[in-house]
């Protein structure tokens, strides 16, 4: 075993992702995956079909009364100084024309009172209520009416005057002053006089009613929370009402519509059909009935989205691009469009899921059809979230957070696609290439030295006597253990184990640093310049793991192939009969190692442990950088060895017999802290290697390799998403709770003090917060993913790892706990560079239960935010709309997670002696005769 360049493999290998053989031996191969990928893709084609179907709705053939006419343009408000040109508002009135005779305005200043005048030019027949806009600021009151009266005046074209709109509703004029707003202005002009408002305010205040020469009401049922079928009777009702309320009185519906898009109001649902099921069947009632009255409304105004919520902007018969939505005739479609979409998100699924399986063309069908499946739903659902954004009117700011959000949902599909095609070749693949078992060297093999090295800081020295006893029992003929403590400042901890060393013999060294830089990899590069010049393994181990004694003589001979780098064998452990906790923490642990590095090691991508690993000395001078053999600026020295070793072409071997076992820690603190150094250096790895990992044209890793390290590590980037998510969540509830309870107790008593919640309102509105739910389709993503990530674990579980039921429960609600942990830890690795390597304890005694609990305390403060905020949706919306329901299940589903944490670090306080033993269980026993496992029987 000499020293020597390992020639890097070629592209046709096992470790790349693929072969590339003769094309038509290929469709031959592929002749099943195709035929599963095209029934899916047709499945889903018809699905599009079904929900879009053509809706038959009565027709309307005549002409439409009148229109709410109001012609900002994308970017313009009535709230701004950016109005309407006089050549924009001669366009739209040109539009409109043919539709109608008769439109309706809403203020007599900024441009808008021009109207009259542009159309009497323009040579429109088209007749005008003119409106004028009213607040609480008299003296722009005064000249909002100077102006209307000025305008009435002297337009030939004005047939109707309307003093503001919805003022008393507002509560921005008194009844009183508006019956005097209104004898000022009746006094004023030719036209007959009114002002608008709902119909309720015509009943609750008749003295409005008889100060105007006719009723103009506004008939909106979508805000009063009904169901389209009940819309029409109840806006008739309403009408009767207020006509029999003032006899005699002519009434004109001032406005009257339903909105195209937006969020469900109680039964009311926002859609392009109700809309134009709506309108065209008041169209035939009104026309049958001789009612006088104004669409809302002309064109979309995404500007009043602000305060009235996503619905206001969508009145429109038009959009904002002045496209009509519906025909007066013929069936209407939802999505006129859908079927460029639907090929669209088919065809890129397709392609996708193609690209995985036509890997492995010995899935079985199974496999296949579950990955053509999650392909197609995800990619059905992130095109939905796509065609929602195209179809919703949205500042520039919004445009990016749709953008970031899309983003998003793109990881997440890579990252569902990534595990589901894990999951498929795990549990349904037929071919294994690269499964070793531990290989012992013929008799008579001259077999090459060893050097192991054990690193330790603050260890007890009873539990590093253990392991060094252990290692002195090695069936092999050459080989020494360096012991290298650092940073250790009690002589009462190492001195134990330097004098063990000597009582074992010269092949035993210890060393004491004191302190000494570079944590565990400082360490063992100086174990690397003092080990003997003659060895040609390294080996690795951690200070608490008895290995095997035929460890060195089943593994070593793996070397004997030249293209082998490193050896590794699973981290396993000899504790789990400790308690729930450990039992928890062991079959966790051992999903990873029985089927992740597995199915990893078929394309030579297994990760690389700082335990029970093997290296070939020249190898690691080989891929040394600036004289260190492992990475002092990565608390991940280990991993991060393994993928230099990968980029200079050198070999794995993984091994899933277990050579030794080690502790595991002992409390949820230790755990947890585990988890954190492995996430942040998992993200410190992907800065320092992204050249390799992401850039396609850098050639050092294999396909396999590069899709292994990427997206096995994409899920914890799921987990700092979702962090994100759930801040984001928590935030947003407080304006979903909140700014309803403020319209719904308009005052709230403080010791005996009256407050007004309207600044409240107000302020929240400020910071961007609304009580409008955000699209739901962004969370419906996020929820299939968690449930497919369960499935993921219990199907792997089943294949792979042979434990019962409750511990497949059990490794589910441990990896769930280190969800907060690793979202977190992902974070800090974006933002910092370097983290203290936080060793993890072992063989301490577990703490109290309120230390316990306290261990938890940060997952524990999200979870109670996440359940208030639930039972803050539920009492502010009273369960009634789906948005409401979906958004508190939402909220549900991500405190489960830290429902899970807590629940860990309560049973990491019970004490070992009273662990709890589930019913029906068995003990798995090692070699050594040693408990390591309880397993359920199946």
């Amino acid at each position: 075993m000499n020293a020597h360049v390992a020639p890097r493999q070629p592209a046709g290998s096992s470790a790349g992702l693929t072969s590339r053989p003769a094309m038509p031996s290929r469709l031959a191969r592929h002749r099943g995956t195709l035929l599963v990928l095209v029934l899916v893709a047709l499945a889903h084609l018809g699905t599009w079909w079904v929900m879009n179907r053509p809706v038959e709705m009565p027709g309307f053939r005549g002409q439409v009364n009148g229109l709410a006419f109001a012609p900002y343009q994308r970017g313009q408000s009535a709230e701004g100084n950016n109005w309407p040109t006089p050549e924009q508002i001669e366009g739209d009135l040109r539009r409109v024309a043919p539709l109608t005779r008769h439109i309706r305005t809403y203020a007599a200043h900024g441009g808008i009172e021009r109207i009259p005048e542009i159309a009497w030019n323009t040579g429109l027949d088209l007749k005008i209520t003119l409106g004028s806009w009213l607040d609480r600021r008299l003296d722009r009151n005064a000249a909002e009416l100077r102006r209307l009266v000025q305008v009435a005046r002297e337009s030939r074209n004005v047939e109707r005057v309307l003093v503001g709109n919805e003022a008393v509703l507002r509560g921005d004029v008194t009844p009183a002053q508006m019956v005097g707003y209104i004898e000022q202005v009746r006094r004023q002009v030719r036209q007959p006089v009114s002002t608008a408002e709902p119909w309720h305010v015509w009943i609750d205040h008749p003295e409005i009613g008889n100060a105007v020469d006719y009723i103009t009401i506004h008939l909106l049922p979508y805000w009063e929370g009904l169901p389209i079928d009940d819309a029409l009777r109840f806006i008739m009702e309403k009408y009767d009402a207020v006509q029999a309320r003032f006899p005699g009185k002519r009434i004109v519906i001032g406005e009257v519509g339903w909105p195209s898009d937006g969020v469900a109001q109680g039964a009311a649902r926002a859609t392009r059909v109700n809309q134009a099921l709506f309108m065209r069947s008041f169209f035939n009632i009104a026309e049958q009935r001789g009612l006088e009255y104004f669409v809302m409304e002309a064109f979309d105004q995404p500007w009043k989205v602000s305060f009235e919520g996503r619905a206001a902007g969508h009145w429109g018969m038009y959009d904002l691009d002045r496209h009509q939505k519906w025909p007066l005739t013929g069936p209407v479609q939802e999505t006129p469009g859908w079927l460029g979409w639907a090929l669209g998100a088919s065809l890129a699924a397709f392609l996708a899921s193609f690209f995985f399986l036509s890997r492995r063309p010995d899935i079985r069908w199974q496999g296949k059809l579950m990955l053509a499946v999650l392909s197609q739903g995800f990619v059905a659902l992130g095109t939905c979230v796509v065609l929602a954004m195209t179809e919703t009117y949205m500042s520039t700011t919004a445009g990016v957070v749709w953008s970031l959000l899309i983003a998003g949902q793109v990881l997440l599909l890579a990252l569902l696609l990534s595990d589901g095609f894990e999951l498929a070749e795990t549990v349904f693949g037929r071919v294994s290439k690269r499964r070793w078992a531990p290989l012992p060297a013929p008799e008579g093999t001259k077999l090459p030295k060893v050097s192991i090295h054990l690193p330790i800081c603050n260890e007890p020295p009873h539990m590093v006597r253990q392991t060094l006893d252990a290692l002195a029992e090695l069936d092999y003929p050459d080989f020494e253990v360096l012991v290298v403590d650092n940073n250790t400042a009690d002589p009462a901890i190492w001195e134990p184990v330097a004098e063990h060393c000597a009582r074992l013999g010269a092949r035993f060294r210890f060393y004491h640093l004191g302190k000494w830089p570079g944590f565990k990899a400082g360490a063992l590069n100086f174990a690397m310049r003092e080990t003997a010049p003659d060895a040609e393994i390294v080996g690795v181990i951690d200070s608490d793991y008895l290995v095997r004694p035929d460890w060195l003589r089943r593994m070593v001979p793996f070397f004997e192939r030249p293209e082998v780098g490193f050896t590794q064998s699973p981290q396993d452990y000899r504790d789990a009969h400790g308690g729930l906790f450990k039992r928890l923490m062991f079959w966790e642990y051992a999903g990873f190692f029985k089927a992740g590095m597995v199915t990893r090691n078929e394309r030579n991508a297994i990760i690389q442990h700082g335990t029970m690993t093997l290296i070939r000395k020249s190898a690691m001078v080989q891929a040394a950088v600036d004289g260190k053999f492992w990475a002092e600026w990565c608390i991940c020295e280990d991993s991060e060895l393994g993928l230099r070793l990968m980029r200079q072409g050198w070999e794995a071997v993984y091994c899933p017999d277990s050579m030794g076992r080690g502790v595991m820690p002992d409390d949820f603190s230790a755990y947890r802290k585990q988890r954190h150094r492995w996430a942040f250096g998992a993200v410190q790895i992907v800065k320092g290697h992204w050249r390799a990992l992401l850039n396609p044209f850098d050639r050092s890793l294999t396909q396999g390799q590069r899709f292994h390290f990427v997206m096995g590590w994409m899920p914890w980037l799921g987990d700092a998403l979702g962090l994100a998510f759930v801040i984001g969540g928590l935030v947003w509830s407080v304006g979903l709770t909140l700014i309803p309870l403020t319209r719904l107790y308009p005052m709230v008593d403080i010791f005996g003090l009256q407050i007004a919640t309207e600044g409240l309102r107000t302020a929240l509105v400020s910071l961007g917060l609304s009580d409008e739910f955000p699209i739901a389709l962004f969370m419906l993503p996020s929820l299939g993913l968690f449930a497919f990530k369960l499935a993921q674990i219990w199907m792997l579980y089943s294949a792979r790892v042979s434990c019962g039921l409750l511990d497949r429960l059990g490794a589910a609600l441990g990896g769930l706990a280190l969800t907060h942990t690793i979202g977190k830890a992902v974070w800090q690795g974006f933002f910092k560079r370097r983290a203290h390597f936080a060793r993890t304890p072992k063989m301490e005694n577990a703490p109290a239960l309120v230390q316990g609990l306290m261990t938890a305390r940060q997952e524990g403060i999200f979870l109670v935010l996440l359940w208030v905020a639930a039972i803050g949706i539920t009492v502010a919306h009273r369960g009634g709309t789906w948005e409401a329901i979906l958004w508190t299940v939402i909220l549900l589903v991500q405190s489960i997670p830290y429902l899970a944490a807590v629940s860990m670090a309560l049973i990491a306080a019970i004490p070992a002696a009273q662990a709890v033993v589930l019913p029906g269980a068995v003990q798995v026993q090692s070699s050594a005769g040693q408990v390591v496992a309880r397993t359920e029987v199946n």
